[in-house]
């Protein structure tokens, strides 16, 4: 399964969970920024690569709907609602991220390290 995280600028919350998810076998992902100025910026070739699209805020999907409508459609986009508060690779940040991922990745639940 193929995850693609994105935030606004691609430096804390999209890497983390990047680097989180990333080491669990049987999944590749990539993290993208909606800003113009973004680390890694979205494209429409990115949006084709994966699966399931996980926004960390709801501005973050409203930017991506009016940028790449054409690139969305049959996607499946979920919002985290995590707001941009964390450190890269927070153990705060991680954890919320194991907490509200696998709601919508089922295939992670049993990843979930105890």
């Amino acid at each position: 399964m193929r995850l693609l995280f994105v935030c606004a600028r691609n430096c804390l919350r999209s890497p983390t969970a990047e680097a989180v998810f990333g080491a669990v076998p049987g999944f590749e992902v990539e993290s993208a920024g909606v800003a113009p100025d973004a680390e890694n910026p979205v494209t429409p070739e990115l949006l084709a690569w994966a699966d399931v699209i996980l926004v960390m805020e709801p501005a973050h999907r409203a930017k991506l709907t009016k940028a790449f409508s054409y690139a969305l459609r049959g996607k499946r986009v979920v919002c985290l609602n995590i707001p941009d508060d964390f450190p890269y690779l927070s153990p705060e940040l991680i954890r919320i991220l194991w907490d509200r991922v696998p709601l919508s990745v089922p295939a992670l639940v049993t990843a979930k390290p105890q």
